[in-house]
């Protein structure tokens, strides 16, 4: 997988915490503060942390396909998670890069790290149990 800074692995945690505590104007605003400190790169490596937290660890290197019955049905912010963590399991940054561009493009991309950050939270605690 990518390497990311190091400062990137502590946001995304800080991400998380907020996100476990549902405190959604708290992971926007942790966000809107590593864009202000690292730039939308520093957004992107928070996101890509974040698929990683979802996807976990061990995982077969190949080619994965989503499983997401109707995702061209789903909302914008929904979909772009869906392709973004395939990007991540499928380690292609391109890709992932690719997503994060069309999402700030379309001015969409508040709510797709808001998504990435509930996703990532909601399967933290699939697995806890």
């Amino acid at each position: 997988m990518v390497e990311v800074p190091p400062d990137a692995v502590d946001d995304a945690a800080q991400v998380l915490r907020l996100a476990l505590d549902g405190d959604s104007d708290a992971v926007a605003s942790a966000f809107d503060a590593v864009v202000d400190r690292s730039g939308v790169v520093g957004a992107y490596d928070v996101a890509w942390c974040l698929a990683a937290t979802m996807v976990g660890e061990g995982v077969p290197a190949g080619r994965w396909t989503l499983d997401f019955p109707d995702i061209d049905e789903a909302g914008y912010d929904t979909r772009w998670v869906a392709r973004f963590v395939s990007a991540y399991a499928n380690s292609d940054a391109s890709t992932g890069e690719a997503l994060f561009g069309a999402a700030l493009a379309d001015g969409q991309l508040p709510e797709c790290l808001l998504t990435l950050a509930g996703s990532a939270v909601a399967t933290l605690r699939r697995r806890a149990g």
